[in-house]
């Protein structure tokens, strides 16, 4: 297995239930061999996360830190079964990086056809680079079409390592995850695996997600911690600040 090169879905005490700052999540990174770091902070709706204009004031931090580079962005809210995010075009022009997901104390869910629909559509908002842990269990979804979404998009399906934690006792996590490998092997469909720090001790800590690819037989070439400049091109992200 590859050394990993990249984790772009991290938080920090801008979250609200986070623990380190902006440039102790950059130095973190830097002494763990990082060269993009994304700090995704939470949308709005989730309580005690940032206001808006946080993301509206992005401009003012500076893209490297430490020799890494930052990708500075949201981790925005799917809201419901329409796949309404929590932030608005306005917003999304501030940022270098976008992930959407589900999180319990912002969705109103449906049918598993109807939250389906609703992933789907957050998929095909143009502005959505990454969908934060599909398979953590928080809404019933039928996963084929998901990742057919994702493979017509050039969005990616992200592996949350953190999801895995046994302490989080997600029952249905691993056995997500594994359906979405499966699927993605089968449809030659790239991943991202994220950490989703909340300190910066957890940069680039896959280790609860690294066993899912050795059990499905998960193609290398396939997940792209490990290949920068391909992971800023499959997004349509340029690859130079």
């Amino acid at each position: 297995m590859r050394t990993p090169l990249i984790d772009l879905h991290t938080h920090t005490i801008a979250s609200g239930h986070a623990y380190s700052t902006i440039q102790e999540m950059a130095k973190a990174a830097a002494e763990k061999g990082i060269q993009i770091l994304g700090i995704t902070e939470h949308g709005p709706t989730l309580p005690g996360s940032c206001d808006s204009i946080y993301f509206r004031n992005l401009h003012i931090v500076p893209r490297e830190m430490y020799g890494v580079r930052l990708l500075l962005g949201a981790e925005l809210n799917i809201l419901d079964c329409t796949g309404q995010l929590d932030l608005d075009e306005r917003h999304y022009k501030c940022m270098d990086i976008i992930i959407a997901g589900i999180h319990i104390l912002c969705w109103k869910g449906g049918t598993r056809e109807q939250n389906t629909e609703g992933m789907v559509n957050a998929i095909r908002n143009p502005w959505t680079n990454i969908i934060s842990h599909p398979g953590d269990g928080t809404a019933e979804l039928d996963f084929e079409p998901i990742v057919l979404a994702a493979r017509d998009t050039h969005t990616l399906l992200e592996i949350n390592s953190s999801s895995l934690i046994p302490l989080r006792n997600k029952q249905q996590a691993k056995p997500n995850n594994m359906e979405i490998l499966r699927l993605c092997k089968q449809y030659d469909v790239p991943v991202i695996l994220g950490s989703d720090a909340h300190i910066s001790f957890s940069i680039a800590d896959y280790r609860y997600a690294l066993p899912l690819l050795e059990e499905a037989k998960f193609p290398d070439e396939l997940v792209l911690n490990w290949q920068p400049e391909a992971a800023m091109n499959y997004m349509g992200i340029k690859a130079q600040p």
